[in-house]
This record gives structure tokens, sequence and C-alpha cells, in this order.
């Protein structure tokens, strides 16, 4: 009886060792031999995330560090020219083959792979999001601010869809307080070679410049010059709607308005824009962008947004980060004499998913 027993007990954890053996078909052979077997993530910047059942947080492991890569799971593949495939993969040498479901098997060099997904999953896994805070505090004048950055996007197979919010708010004694907001929605349609089509939204307000809200909408297209696991350059241009609307003014620019007065403005223009992200630096992540809007219904009148932000990932713990940012707008035609330019300088401490 009590062998009986014991061999039942054998037989279950044998069963229950080989589901969570079959539930997990990915395995990796690191550069020194050493072999992981779990569920492969993502790879995204040159780093693979794989979950395994002995350790509470995934491996993030630099692709430079993997000799040999083995899976049977469906994932979605982006490659350095801008080509998509999806379906399983196996490596061979410095070599990866991708059995895609429509073109069958696809050979490229590992370094060309800039992207993996996992397709299996589930939604969440495609979801993409950061939030962080900063707050100061002097006791001269009685000086606070608070800034805020939150970020959220979805990736698919052929878009991507992302949003955000920054907020900053200061206040000091005997000074009016200082507010800006801005805030956006970026679509992008993916083509071949690197190219894509995006149609953007996206939200402005300022004390500096009275502007209550911009509110400018943009459709264009771009191409990734530099697609690789170290950075991404890209380049984009279009046309663009600029809906504006000012609060109380009181030291105007031609044509005259009444000071004191509220009124808004709207034109139509082109863009050109660049960003260039570096993160193959350690653990530091830089992204610089820079848009121009030249006026086709305003004579004379351009604009531009700046921004340059730098990142310090595994902050302390795992996915928290500290981040320095800088952002600058400028406008050659404002409402108000010599606020032609707004820039500010955040802060913060904040977490990733």
């Amino acid at each position: 009886m009590k062998i009986s027993y014991l061999r039942n007990v054998f037989i279950i954890a044998f069963v229950l060792v080989s589901l969570s053996s079959f539930s997990q078909n990915d395995s990796l052979i690191l550069s020194n031999g050493n072999v992981i077997v779990g569920e492969i993530k993502s790879m995204d910047k040159g780093v693979l995330q794989i979950e395994t059942d002995y350790s509470d947080a995934d491996f993030k492991i630099e692709l430079e560090g993997i000799k040999e890569i083995y899976s049977d799971s469906r994932f979605m593949f982006t490659t350095s020219d801008g080509s998509r495939y999806t379906g399983s993969f196996t490596t061979s040498g410095e070599n990866i083959i991708i059995k895609d479901e429509e073109q069958g098997d696809i050979v490229v060099k590992l370094i060309e792979i800039v992207y993996i997904n996992g397709l299996d999953n589930g939604f969440l896994s495609r979801i993409y999001a950061n939030i962080d805070f900063g707050y100061s505090l002097a006791k001269a004048n009685n000086q606070q601010q608070v800034t805020s950055n939150i970020r959220i996007g979805y990736l698919a197979d052929m878009w991507s869809l992302d949003a955000y919010y920054n907020t900053l708010f200061s206040s000091q004694d005997n000074t009016e307080d200082i507010r800006r907001n801005d805030g956006g929605f970026n679509y992008k349609y993916f083509l071949p070679h690197d190219w894509y089509l995006s149609a953007e939204l996206t939200f402005l307000s300022n004390t500096e410049q009275s502007l209550n809200l911009r509110t400018t909408g943009k459709i264009g297209a771009g191409n990734y010059v530099i697609h690789s696991n170290s950075a991404y350059w890209g380049l984009g241009a279009g046309v663009a709607f600029n809906g504006e609307e000012f609060g109380l003014l009181t030291n105007v620019q031609p044509p005259a308005i009444p000071e004191d007065s509220i009124y808004s403005r709207n034109s139509y223009e082109g863009y050109i824009g660049t960003e260039l992200n570096l993160y193959d630096i350690g653990d530091l992540n830089l992204f610089t962008n820079l848009t121009a809007y030249p006026s086709f219904t305003e004579s004379g009148r351009w604009r531009a947004d700046f921004r340059f932000d730098a990142k310090y990932d595994d902050f302390l713990l795992e996915d928290f980060y500290i981040r320095a940012g800088f952002t600058l707008n400028y406008d050659n035609q404002p409402a108000e004499i010599g606020r032609e330019v707004d820039y500010v300088f955040t802060t913060g401490f904040g977490w990733e998913w």
C-alpha cells in the first residue's frame, strides 16, 4: 500500500514537471556555455527578456551575450531594414532562421534583428508604459515645483499607437503661478523598408506664452535612416493644422489687438522633423527630437519644438529609472512681444513596464 502510494506521488510529480517543461519550450545558450530554459517574452534595443520558473524576476540578457536560441513559440520580428515576419525561429551560427508563416524559412543575421515580441503572450505583452514624478522645494520665497510624465502605448504587427501627458506646476510667494501641460496621441502604420505613415494630435498650454491651448493635428510620412540594436534615427515630414487660443494679452504683436483681450488664431503649416535615440550606452538611454513648422497661411511665421531626455534604467530596483529632460518651444511670431521662447528642465524618478 505504501509502495503504491509513493509510486502514484512519483507519477504525479513527473507529469507536473513534464507539463512545466512543455510550457517553457524556449532555451538560450549563452556565450559562456550556460543554458537558460524558459519563455522568451521580447527582445528590444539589444536586450532579450526571458521568464523562468526558478526566478522571481525575468532575466534580461544583452543579445551579444547569447550564442544560440531555440524556440517553437510564435513571435513577431522586425529587422534593421524594416522587414516584418511572424513565426517561430532558431539560430544557426551568426544567423537566425525565421519560419515565417507566409514566406517560409527566412535567414537573417542575428545582429540585424532589432525587435522580437511573443505573440502567444496575450494583449498585455504588447503594451508599454512609463510614469515618473518630480518635486522640488526651496525655503526662499516658499518656492515649489511639481512635475509628472506619463506615457502608454501599444505595438501591433503593422502599427503602433501611443499617448503621453506631461505637467509642470511651479509657485512661489509674490509671483504668479507657472503652469505648463502638454500631451498627445501618435499613430504609425509601418511600411516596407522602414517607411511609415503617421497621424498625430498634440496639445500644449503654458503661462509663459499666454497660451491657453494649442492644438496641432499632423499627417505625414517618415523613414528610419538608422535602425539597429544600438540606435535609431528617423526623419519625417508632412502637413499640419494649428489652432491656438490665448489668454489675457497686454503686449501684443501686430496686427494690433486690444489690450486685455482673449483671442484665437488658426493656421496651416508644413512640418519636418528628426529624432534620434541612443540606447547602447550601458543603462543610459538618450533621446532627442526636433520639429520645425513653417506656416503656409501666416507670412514669415515658423515654429519649432525641441525635446531631449536622458534616462538611467534599473536605478536601485529593476524597472525603475531616473530621468532628466529639457523641452523648448519657439515661435517667431508669438501673441505677445518678448514671449518667443518657452522652455522647461525637469527631473524625476519613475517606473516602466
